[in-house]
């Protein structure tokens, strides 16, 4: 049975989608079959995998709302063994929609339950807030990853984020679990970034990835070509950074 992982932070820009299409890209080159299902209404992870949004006929909002066969929304992409059900601006309006519909916060969990053994991992790409898409999101995952970006206010709301995490696993999923929290945006020359690799360290210790994410030029430029780093620049520390961590990811589980 594959893995469901989301990775979510309400907070923006800390490497949310990077991380996403980066480390389902190197999952699947080290031979896992991955699914990225972009649960972000900005359809980042789509277009970074290299999804043209204007031809896509069925995505996430057509599944959840219209009742779409979920393997209508299954697309390949360049990497072997690595597909993605996009997303669609369209997915905005989907949480108002979902008002009317009964167990709304299990939506996701039973989209997906027809499809989850054909993956050995399903990675969700959650969009910055803690609406119902991110409920949603939580309740069908095993697990949790954490971006955290290496900069002054990076521990600022983390703590609502993990009050969310609480409350979703009391009430709607006993068995979510943190898989790890990753620092992403690290440089090492930065006193800062050192600081508050330490403070994380200290407070969340064992739950915080060995491997962290470091600033890297080709990470950053891979996304516009709609390429993860790893066929963009397989050499990059990008690219070095996202195999370490899908290896960790692996040996953990």
């Amino acid at each position: 049975m594959g893995k469901i992982i989301a990775l979510a932070n309400q907070k923006g820009g800390v490497g949310k989608t990077t991380t996403t299409i980066n480390l389902a890209a190197s999952l699947a080159t080290l031979e896992k079959t991955v699914l990225v299902v972009d649960a972000d209404p900005q359809a980042n992870a789509s277009s970074g995998l290299g999804v043209d949004i204007k031809q896509i006929d069925c995505s996430l909002y057509e599944c959840i709302i219209d009742h779409a066969d979920v393997r209508d929304a299954v697309y390949t992409t360049d990497i072997e063994g690595l597909d993605i059900i996009p997303s669609h601006i369209d997915l905005v309006g989907a949480e108002i929609e979902m008002l009317q519909i009964e167990n709304r916060e299990k939506v996701l969990k039973n989209m997906l339950q027809p499809i989850r053994d054909d993956y050995d991992y399903i990675l969700i790409d959650c969009s910055p807030s803690l609406g119902l898409i991110t409920v949603n999101s939580l309740t069908a995952a095993d697990s949790v990853i954490i971006p955290v970006q290496c900069e002054y206010f990076a521990l600022e709301g983390i703590s609502k984020l993990l009050n969310t995490i609480k409350i979703i696993k009391n009430k709607l999923n006993p068995a979510l679990e943190i898989e790890g929290f990753l620092l992403t945006m690290y440089d090492s020359r930065l006193r800062l970034a050192n600081q508050i690799y330490d403070e994380v360290k200290r407070h969340f210790q064992e739950l915080v990835f060995k491997t962290v994410i470091q600033r890297n030029v080709k990470l950053s430029e891979s996304p516009s070509h709609g390429l993860p780093v790893i066929l963009y620049d397989a050499d990059s520390t990008g690219s070095k950074n996202h195999l370490a961590l899908a290896k960790e990811i692996i040996n953990k589980c």
